[in-house]
């Protein structure tokens, strides 16, 4: 590609800027593409605003790896697909797109016991969701307000000042997990039974899911579980979906006390309203 990897996208993609439907696009990609997406978001936002076009609406499927920044800013109605790896930064600043990561298919190492991307990964996400079949490096989704990830493991600080959005963790941490976190949610599946350790536990409570026993939280993560496999096909994710009551007991639940207090305060609130709309009714 001569030009600059977003302005084939951009040409690629004119129909579907353009209110023709969707897309399809596949390309090769190498370390010296950056910041792939970031300039078609752009376009996406001058067209469209910050409501970006349909999920899935331009479906970039690419091989090789990517240089840094792999997804940043990504705009809603983008879907990146890469099968191979990508450098620091993927998905810095997400904003509604989805990104998908997953070794080649001929590759012969375990997927979970690699990293895959890079460093500083969904630093300052907004929304989105992101699924990564590999382990990522330092500094995994800090600052994030309110996007979605999957990854199977990732190094220290993971979760670091995160204020919104949901993280599972299929795989082992770094040290320092949840520094600093003040909202949001994470899960992590916890097969050593040192996962506490590795954390910060200033401003956050453990417990596993089967400990919560709370049904909706329970199945939600099922179902991102099963998105990542379906995106990826994750061989973790098939092993703990073929044995579900098993993996609820591994599974930790990484809940802020600030925000678990204001969750509280908000269902205590609704709870009250919709009384009083009732009481109101009957009389």
């Amino acid at each position: 590609v001569s030009e600059h990897f977003d302005q084939v996208l951009l040409h690629r993609a004119k129909s579907a800027l353009e209110g023709g439907g969707p897309v399809q696009i596949e390309l090769p990609v190498s370390n010296s593409h950056r910041a792939i997406g970031a300039m078609l978001s752009g376009e996406i936002a001058r067209r469209f605003g910050a409501q970006g076009l349909p999920d899935d609406a331009i479906w970039v499927k690419m091989h090789g790896s990517a240089g840094q920044s792999f997804g940043a800013w990504l705009a809603r109605g983008v879907s990146l697909e890469l099968e191979g790896d990508a450098n620091d930064y993927v998905g810095k600043g997400l904003s509604g797109g989805k990104i998908v990561v997953y070794p080649p298919e001929q590759s012969t190492f375990v997927a979970e016991d690699n990293i895959l991307v890079g460093n500083v990964c969904l630093y300052g996400a907004i929304s989105g969701k992101a699924f990564f079949r590999g382990r990522a490096a330092e500094r995994f989704c800090v600052r994030n307000s309110g996007a979605t990830a999957v990854v199977e493991g990732l190094g220290d600080h993971g979760l670091e000042y995160m204020t919104g959005g949901t993280v599972v963790v299929l795989g082992v941490t770094g040290r320092n997990f949840a520094a600093g976190m003040s909202g949001g949610v994470g899960y992590v599946l916890d097969t050593d039974g040192q996962f506490a350790s590795r954390c910060n536990m200033e401003m956050i409570e453990l417990a596993t899911l089967a400990e919560l026993g709370d049904a909706e939280a329970s199945e939600s993560v099922q179902a991102l579980i099963t998105e990542h496999f379906e995106m990826t096909g994750s061989e973790v994710a098939r092993r703990l979906l073929d044995d579900w009551q098993a993996a609820e007991q591994q599974l930790v639940r990484v809940m802020p006390l600030e925000y678990k207090r204001v969750l509280q305060e908000r269902a205590e609130q609704a709870a009250l309203e919709a009384a009083a709309a009732l009481q109101k009714e009957v009389a």
